[in-house]
């Protein structure tokens, strides 16, 4: 039904209640707005959403640290704050439309590198992680997790992000495919 993604300072609500209102059959658009209205602290909020139509939609509260701010297309919505500047958001956005033949998981990989490599965030990197979800995409089909990978405190997140990943396909997604 689609995706949602919350930062700044997060609204953990924003998902659960974001998902019903697009399984009720709202657009990316219009959850961002009844989400955001609804909230007495949007100001200092970020919120991504994508349907299940692939529609994108962002948001970016006026008190996000800068640089902050978004940039949709078609299957993604892509935000972030205390960034080096908009070329951030910018090379993430570009690399995903660049990428569409790749699997989702290797394209948000690329995108995070794309992103660090346009300046990132401007403390520097500390952490980074990869989530996909799908319809019975995880683990010999029994969950819907295909990649829930965490990198945190770490000289060289991305870089070790890869790394695991690597090993996760090894271990998941070869094993799946030889029938195991």
């Amino acid at each position: 039904m689609g995706a949602i993604a919350t930062q700044s300072w997060a609204n953990p609500r924003y998902g659960p209640e974001g998902l019903e209102l697009l399984e009720e059959g709202l657009s990316a658009e219009d959850t961002v707005e009844r989400l955001t209205t609804a909230d007495e602290e949007r100001a200092q909020r970020q919120l991504g959403i994508v349907d299940g139509e692939g529609r994108g939609a962002t948001y970016t509260g006026a008190a996000c640290l800068e640089w902050a701010g978004g940039r949709v297309g078609t299957g993604y919505a892509a935000q972030g704050n205390i960034l080096v500047s908009a070329e951030t958001v910018d090379a993430l956005a570009e690399t995903f439309e660049a990428n569409a033949k790749k699997p989702l998981a290797e394209r948000l990989l690329d995108c995070i590198d794309a992103a660090q490599a346009a300046g990132g965030d401007r403390r520097g990197q500390q952490s980074a992680a990869l989530l996909v979800v799908g319809p019975e995409q995880g683990f010999a089909g029994l969950s819907d997790v295909f990649v829930d990978l965490r990198v945190d405190d770490h000289e060289r997140p991305l870089e070790e992000l890869r790394r695991i990943f690597a090993i996760h396909q090894e271990l998941f997604v070869l094993e799946k495919s030889q029938g195991a």
